[in-house]
């Protein structure tokens, strides 16, 4: 019998890397002004931002991407890195799944400056997947945090971890509020499918890997 691969789809934007710093920073420099002053708490369509008045929101994340290079730039959230790692060493298919080609002519600086930050930051996977229609993408558990998202995933009859935003508050469970909780949740999944965790290769737990793998 073949071997059972447990695939783990995530996303990055919200989920891996800080979307809502990197585009807080360019919305401040537009509106000079600092990122801390724009509202936190901010809904999924930025709306508590006003982008109105600076061409709204698809002309400033195109700005963002093309000019900024916020895809390559962007803050990644604490403990995505070293959980992933974690995860691949167990056995876990780490299938990255984005919708990040949304600004025409714009698809090969979005494309590269996002595999350039993965690597710069030493974050694992086996497939890359640039896509908005994520139930057509085979996985056996997906980590999400935008809304739309989770529900089409559900709808398909998909297992799906909501990653804590402050938008995606009113979406149930199951969520996580770090990446020590996707972790934990993972090794759950798996075992409830009857996939047998891997042992950790030599030097897992080395807490200097990270930063040897991507030279920082």
């Amino acid at each position: 019998m073949a071997e059972q691969v447990f695939v783990l789809g995530v996303d990055l934007d919200g989920v891996c890397g800080d979307y809502t710093a990197a585009f807080a920073g360019a919305v401040a420099y537009r509106r000079g002004c600092e990122p801390s002053d724009l509202p936190e708490g901010r809904s999924w369509d930025f709306s508590e931002w006003d982008l109105e008045p600076l061409g709204g929101f698809e002309h400033l994340h195109r700005a963002a991407v093309l000019d900024d290079r916020i895809f390559r730039d962007m803050p990644v959230i604490d403990g995505c890195a070293a959980a992933l790692w974690r995860l691949s060493d167990a056995g876990v298919w780490i299938r990255i799944i984005t919708h990040r080609l949304v600004v025409h002519w714009g698809h090969q600086i979005a494309v590269a400056d996002t595999v350039s930050w993965l690597d710069a930051n030493g974050i694992p996977y086996r497939d890359l997947c640039f896509l908005g229609r994520k139930p057509e993408v085979e996985a056996d558990l997906y980590v999400d945090d935008a809304p739309h998202n989770v529900e089409a995933l559900r709808a398909a009859g998909n297992d799906v971890v909501v990653f804590d935003q402050p938008y995606n508050s009113a979406v149930p469970g199951p969520r996580a509020r770090s990446w020590a909780e996707v972790e934990e949740l993972v090794f759950s999944h798996m075992a409830a499918a009857g996939i047998p965790v891997q042992a950790s290769f030599p030097g897992a737990d080395d807490p200097d890997r990270l930063r040897r793998l991507t030279g920082r």
